[in-house]
């Protein structure tokens, strides 16, 4: 493991870099931890990513599909209220801390890069002192562990303007190469192929996130004749624990409900129109392919979701509809004139392109290799 230098920076290594991210729990931690490991592999081929997770984690199926090691470590959910498992929560830590110094001492970490949540906190804790600590935050309103890790990091990346994180630079979410690389028209015919969809009927895309969204299955699917009548198809992702029933429709675009959207892109290639949440993911990735919204935010939390999609909104490339008031009827009125309406599509369509940070994997890259004593090799 590279030793820092007096003053807290590391001296240029030529030699390989080992680079431990910290990003799991849910997709929204997941999916940037890999686009940054993707984007460090193609500046600097010879390093070696190495992924943090727990063994309950989206993690341990995620990682592992990419190629990247993953290490267990014992997770530290943060209660949101007083309770006896708050009294533990030291103990936790401390076992955590200990179990997460022993892998980058093992791996021979040059520096540690977290995307907050239950990972990265005993990630930064472990760190501190010892390696260089990256954090990135993907929302407005910064998060505990993030919070935390900023104090003693080296650089802080945001996604956003106006995230209350000291020494901040705003780089954008890092999002996989084959969607910041997609290119929508070109995969259309392909695309729609592959799920089953009309070749030349406006097509709306439904997702709730990778669980589903109970709410957006019963407005979207309940307006499923509407959509019929109007010369409209639906790719609905509903969630692996859910089901959507929608009669079919002879001679009409097919209403497509599938459990999970393995493949994002062709997915997103396939759409004319989007209505899903507004997880910082999500928007990110809606923006760089180019793709009008409509957003229904998450209804819990503190409003983050609202906030993510505030960008899109004002540009004029989203709508944004309340979960409360997401209904077969509002869906009939608000969404179907949108997706029958090519020259406003289009137009949304160039907004979103606008808000988006195409090359937030290779920046943020760059300050992680920077930060690690280590170059690039392009």
């Amino acid at each position: 493991m590279s030793q820092p230098v007096p003053g807290g920076e590391k001296a240029a290594s030529t030699a390989a870099p080992t680079v431990v991210v910290a990003g799991g729990g849910t997709a929204g931690h997941i999916e940037p931890a890999l686009a940054l490991a993707d984007a460090v592999m193609r500046l600097r081929p010879d390093a070696k990513v190495v992924a943090l997770g727990t063994e309950r984690g989206l993690e341990n199926r995620l990682v592992p599909a990419r190629g990247y090691p993953l290490e267990l470590i014992p997770p530290v959910p943060m209660p949101r209220k007083p309770t006896p498992e708050l009294l533990r929560l030291p103990l936790k830590v401390r076992d955590s801390v200990r179990r997460t110094r022993e892998v980058l001492d093992r791996v021979g970490a040059d520096v540690v890069v977290g995307f907050g949540g239950y990972v990265a906190l005993p990630a930064y804790l472990a760190a501190r002192g010892r390696v260089p600590i990256v954090v990135h935050e993907a929302n407005k309103h910064a998060g505990l562990a993030n919070k935390v890790g900023a104090r003693f990091a080296s650089k802080v990346a945001v996604a956003v303007p106006g995230t209350t994180l000291p020494g901040s630079e705003v780089v954008g979410i890092p999002l996989r190469h084959s969607i910041t690389s997609l290119d929508r028209a070109a995969l259309r015919a392909e695309a729609r192929s592959h799920f089953g969809l009309d070749p030349d009927a406006p097509t709306l895309l439904v997702f709730g996130g990778s669980q589903g969204a109970r709410s957006i299955n019963t407005a979207v699917s309940g307006a499923a004749k509407e959509f019929a009548d109007a010369g409209v198809g639906v790719l609905h992702a509903h969630g692996p624990k859910n089901t959507v029933a929608v009669r079919e429709y002879p001679g009409r675009p097919s209403y497509v409900p599938v459990p999970y959207l393995e493949r994002m892109d062709l997915a997103y290639a396939a759409a004319d129109l989007v209505l899903c949440r507004s997880g910082a993911m999500t928007v990110a990735e809606v923006s760089a392919v180019g793709l009008p919204a409509v957003f229904v935010p998450l209804p819990i939390g503190n409003g983050e979701q609202a906030l993510n999609a505030e960008p899109a909104v004002d540009a004029g490339a989203a709508l944004l509809v309340p979960d409360g008031e997401l209904t077969p009827d509002k869906v009939t009125e608000l969404v179907l004139p949108l997706a029958t309406d090519p020259e406003r599509l289009a137009k949304m369509s160039a907004a979103a392109v606008s808000l988006g940070h195409r090359e937030a994997d290779e920046v943020l890259a760059k300050l992680v290799l920077e930060a690690g004593g280590h170059g690039t090799s392009r």
